[in-house]
Formats: C-alpha cells, structure tokens, sequence
C-alpha cells in the first residue's frame, strides 16, 4: 500500500481484465441486467466511469471536487444510482470510449500526485495509494457483476490482497454502518491466496479469528456473494461471526448483499 506505482499497475491490469469482457459485446447485450437491482451492465460500467472522473477532480482541483462532494451527498441515498442511470443512456461504444479515456488520465494523474498527498474524498481524505486501491476494489467488484451476468468465471489473481486488505480494515466501519459498537479487541484473519500462501492480519493470538479463501473473504466484503455460498469462511468466537454477517468494505450505508443460491461461488 506504500508504494502507489504497484497498485496503479494492479488498477491498470482490473480494469483492462474488465474491459476484455465487455469490449465486444453486442449493444444490446449492455442493457442485460445484473445482479444489482435496477443496473445493466451499462450501468456497471457507467459507475465506473463516473467515479474515476470524481477520482481525477479531486486529484487536480480539490475545491471543485469538495463542491461536488456536498452537493452529491445532498441526496445520499440516490446519488449514485442517478449518476448511474444518467451514464448508462450513452450509446454503448461511446460509453466504453470514455471509461477507457477518464481511467487512462486517472492513472496518470494519481502517478504524478506525491505518495504522501491526501485526496478529498466523500469520507475520510485517502493517499494515492487509498485512492488507487479503492478504484481497484470497485472495479474488481463491478467486474463481478458483469462477469455473473454473462457466465463468465474469473481466475482469480494476487490483485485480490488489496481488496482483502480494505475488508480488515473497513471492520469497525462495517459495525458504526450498522449502528453497532466495534469489539475492542483485534480479530485475527488468515487468508489463503490465489497461489496458496496465506494473508495474515491480526495478532497470531486473538481470539476472534476469520479464516478461508482470498476469494470468498473479497466476495463477502464487496457483497457480491452470501455468505451461506462461501463454505471456506469460518469465524472463531461471537463477535467474529457478528463480523462476517455485516461486513462491507465500500464506503456509504449497507447494501442489500445477495441472496444465497445454494451454489458456492467462483470468480
């Protein structure tokens, strides 16, 4: 997370990952819905587009996105499906073009910013690296609404560290999201990655564990599967099962998750 120039190269390879499995799509296909209620894949791809452009203004004029930002969290609760709605009325090709334009110029943008700099955000201000990894978690995200909807299974790649990283530490906030008080205490999560190593975070002593799949963790914590689909994840202790049933690594109120399928899920 130190070094923005590797998640920038991480952003870059989502969302090329992503681009692949839209790029030849008839037009018609992009008004295939998704399993987020109300979004085609049209929609999927205009969120996309509309937050890197939020991405690049508050990277090159932090007053005009701060302006953005309250008039945007004037309506917190819609803004985002409008922007949605509003990018997914543009003719597929042009859609496509400019995603591929405005996230080009991010990532230049976010490689010529200071390591150290903070970006206004609608939370908290994020470095370049913050900034980067949240694009890459959205983007990973979406990609699996669009990789669903076409019955398309992803391999899974090392990219997911970043996403699992945002899960832990998201924890406290998946708690005040639902008006809870986070547990005092540090959980210990073990992960076992892509090529089998394991992700620890936490101390190796803790008496709240969550352990599983890489995968499944990111699933879960993007909400992009229940967690009665996801058969590796196993908590250790009351508060750690309270964990897994809230959590969300994406900032704003909870969403409505998935309803299980009775199928584990893949990528």
């Amino acid at each position: 997370m130190s070094d923005p120039g590797a998640v920038l190269a991480d952003l870059r390879a989502e969302s090329e990952e992503l681009d692949a499995l839209v790029a030849e799509l008839p037009a018609g296909r992009w008004a295939a819905p998704t399993p987020a209620d109300g979004w085609t894949i049209a929609h999927q791809i205009a969120h996309l587009a509309w937050t890197d452009r939020q991405a690049l203004l508050s990277a090159t004029d932090p007053e005009a996105f701060l302006r953005a930002a309250r008039e945007a969290l004037g309506s917190p609760l819609t803004f985002v499906d409008e922007a949605a709605e509003a990018g997914a009325q543009v003719p597929p090709g042009e859609l496509l073009a400019g995603w591929r334009a405005g996230r080009e110029v991010l990532l230049r943008s976010l490689a010529d910013r200071p390591a150290g700099e903070k970006l206004p955000w609608f939370g908290p201000p994020m470095s370049v690296a913050s900034m980067a990894t949240g694009r890459l978690m959205e983007t990973w995200a979406h990609g699996q609404d669009v990789a669903d909807t076409l019955g398309v299974t992803r391999t899974p790649t090392a990219r997911l560290r970043h996403i699992a990283r945002i899960g832990v530490r998201a924890r406290n906030f998946s708690y005040a999201a639902h008006q809870l008080t986070p547990p005092d205490e540090e959980f210990r999560v073990e992960l076992r990655a892509p090529d089998g190593t394991l992700w620890e975070y936490g101390p190796p002593a803790a008496g709240q564990r969550v352990t599983g799949e890489a995968l499944e963790f990111c699933l879960l914590v993007t909400q992009r599967a229940h967690r009665a689909d996801l058969p590796s994840l196993r908590a250790e202790g009351a508060d750690a099962q309270r964990w897994l049933e809230i959590a969300q690594a994406f900032a704003g109120p909870p969403g409505k998750g998935r309803a299980p399928t009775g199928k584990a899920a893949t990528s």
